[in-house]
């Protein structure tokens, strides 16, 4: 790596030569293969854009100049040039960097968050103030993937630049054809006929479906597109659909040619205006496996052999992919579920349902909000959508979930992977905010399974429900194995019974197995716990837990969301409704922003292990004043029976 340890800040750059630079990008690819393929995460999108890096800070000058993404996953090459190359010895690991910008880590960076189509937002914003404050020295830079531009957030954004022509502000187009998986819709052909005609050839081919297809955003596109300002004839070159809308384009520009990259940049930076420089990159360029891995492109990948690309570990059943195969089940029974995500068909389990069923999937690109809203409407139609995205990302889409598809009615399921903490990607990857969001909506249905039954179990309910939104959340990675309850009673299975009547535990999802293993050890200390799991969260079963609850001294709801509006507060006030005083502790997620860690230290820090929850619920019991009888035998725990 004789040329990458030259590099400690990205003036450094000035001093390679076009032969050296060549070398310096090969070197990079080396260096992100062996050091991704040890802590895993997002390979192949930064393979396609270490040419694009080179370039972009041998012409600007960072963080005079100030470069946003869209997203950060696109950001590792930026972090080495910027003199981090050091901390990817502990990527997206406590101590070491993180695996999106970080203003902690550098000046260099700006956005932290990690979802997309925001970053034209952003750069708008910051060359508008800097405008306001006589900086005109300064130039804003937004580095944007072919897919972040399938969400409607970057069409706003770019209808606002485009009313003014004197923002210093250069658009890059980083044009891979894939966000996670390849990039579909209108906007997607459009790019596609881009590369098709290298350069200012004529591309009469385009056609009526990609205009239909492509999102109508403010006016000066809408009569673009819709042929009122100048036919479909007439758009007879590349730059067309841009500079209509008062962007200045250039390209496509070769996005592994540094020289090229570096004439595009700099005509870019002398204009007066807005401009659009679109480059044409390879994600998974220079490694066997990202090419050939048709899906993703190695786009996320975990710890891997960095020769073969295969799995170093293999972690068994997933929570994913028994999601992904009951609903293959239940789409062969029932003709009228269909499937819908946004851009993560394979990461959601979905590419399982789409093989057996294309005609019933819809992948509708980076768009949660299009997606949510669009089931409501095939939910009005007699059809039973299914939509699969991050628990994070439903938080883009709260709006239509609230209003078009909960104030409607309508028949929808969501379901939520990667639900609770989930640790390598930092604080907008947690999916820590979907219990409190979907609690207010009057009419939701919402559960939270423990185990790949109820997993099943809660889908097939779900999916039953014609007259209002359900939700199922479930934590990302490996499954445990099934627990059984001794009892079912009104909408409450009972996982273990404590010997007295000290303190009732509320479990919910997949917390169930702390809670048995806390239990236990609190018997050990004297304290009988009896630990419950509602099998809808929302609404509680609250006839029985009225009924159960004054049987303790107190009552302690285990969850894995925020406890500000989580399942505790909800189960508090309705004690207080219901005029029943007694203790309720939450343990639960802290109201911050957690940064990137392991998962399992993340759990650590805030109290959700089972020796930490057995402390605290022994220490809550020494509050209490007086002892009651036996419940039940201590024994019978140690012969659990299934249901059914």
């Amino acid at each position: 790596m004789k040329h990458l340890s030259r590099i400690k800040s990205p003036g450094d750059l000035a001093r390679f030569s076009q032969e050296e630079l060549t070398e310096l990008a090969a070197e990079i690819r080396s260096f992100l293969i062996e050091k991704v393929s040890k802590s895993g995460g997002h390979l192949g999108p930064n393979l396609g854009i270490v040419e694009l890096s080179i370039a972009l800070h041998r012409v600007f000058e960072s963080p005079q100049d100030v470069m946003v993404y869209d997203t950060g996953h696109q950001s590792y090459v930026h972090k080495i040039l910027t003199g981090r190359a050091a901390g990817f010895e502990k990527l997206r690991q406590r101590g070491g960097i993180a695996g999106y910008p970080s203003r902690a880590e550098s000046e260099h960076d700006v956005i932290e968050n990690s979802h997309a189509s925001t970053a034209l937002s952003w750069a708008d914003g910051i060359a508008r103030g800097f405008a306001l404050q006589n900086q005109s020295d300064r130039t804003v830079v937004a580095v944007v993937g072919d897919g972040a531009l399938t969400g409607g957030m970057s069409w706003e954004a770019l209808n606002n630049i485009a009313a003014s022509d004197d923002l210093k502000l250069v658009i890059v187009v980083n044009d891979n054809e894939r966000s996670y998986s390849p990039t579909i819709g209108g906007v997607a052909t459009y790019l596609s006929t881009l590369r098709a005609t290298k350069g200012y050839e004529k591309f009469l081919d385009w056609g009526k479906q990609v205009l239909e297809k492509t999102p109508v955003v403010g006016n000066p596109i809408y009569e673009t597109l819709h042929g009122m300002k100048k036919g479909i004839k007439d758009i007879v070159a590349p730059q067309g659909m841009f500079e209509d809308l008062g962007l200045k384009y250039l390209g496509p520009v070769d996005g592994h040619d540094i020289p090229a990259l570096e004439r595009a940049l700099i005509q870019a930076k002398k204009f007066s205006g807005p401009v659009l420089v679109h480059a044409i990159t390879e994600k998974g360029r220079g490694h066997a496996p990202a090419l050939n891995d048709e899906a993703e492109k190695f786009h996320a990948v975990g710890v891997l052999d960095p020769e073969t690309g295969e799995p170093l570990s293999n972690n068994g059943a997933t929570w994913t992919r028994v999601f992904s195969e009951a609903l293959v089940e239940i789409g062969r029974e029932r003709k009228d579920v269909v499937a819908i995500t946004a851009a993560m068909l394979g990461p959601t389990g979905l590419d399982r349902f789409q093989a057996e069923f294309p005609e019933r999937t819809f992948d509708v690109g980076i768009a949660e909000q299009h997606a949510v809203t669009s089931a409501a409407g095939m939910a009005f139609t007699g059809l039973h959508p299914v939509v699969a995205v991050y628990s994070t990302f439903l938080n883009r889409a709260f709006d239509q979930l609230l209003l078009d598809v909960g104030l409607h009615k309508a028949g929808v399921t969501f379901v939520l992977d990667r639900a609770g903490i989930t640790g390598d990607d930092g604080p907008s990857h947690h999916g820590i905010w979907d219990l409190a969001l979907t609690g207010i909506i009057p009419n939701a249905f919402v559960a939270a399974p423990r185990d790949a039954a109820r997993l099943k179990e809660s889908l097939a309910e779900a999916v039953a429900i014609s007259d209002a939104p359900s939700i199922i959340r479930f934590p990302k990675g490996a499954i445990g194995k099934d627990l059984p309850a001794f009892e079912r009673r009104g909408g409450l299975d009972v996982l273990y019974r404590g010997e007295s009547s000290d303190i009732l535990v509320v479990s919910i999802g997949a917390m169930a197995p702390l809670a048995i293993d806390a239990a236990a050890q609190a018997f050990r200390e004297g304290v009988g716990v009896t630990v419950i799991d509602p099998l809808w969260v929302k609404p509680l079963p609250a006839d029985s837990l009225l009924a159960m609850a004054p049987r303790f001294r107190r009552v302690v709801v285990l969850e894995d969301g925020i406890k500000h509006g989580g399942i505790a507060s909800t189960l508090s006030e309705l004690f207080r409704e219901n005029g029943l005083d007694m203790p309720i502790h939450s343990i639960g997620v802290p109201l911050e922003f957690i940064q990137h860690s392991k998962r399992a230290e993340i759990l650590q820090d805030i109290g959700i292990t089972s020796q930490s929850i057995s402390r605290q619920l022994v220490g809550w019991a020494s509050l209490n004043v007086k002892q009651e009888g036996m419940q039940l035998a201590a024994d019978e725990n140690a012969d659990r029976k299934p249901l059914h």
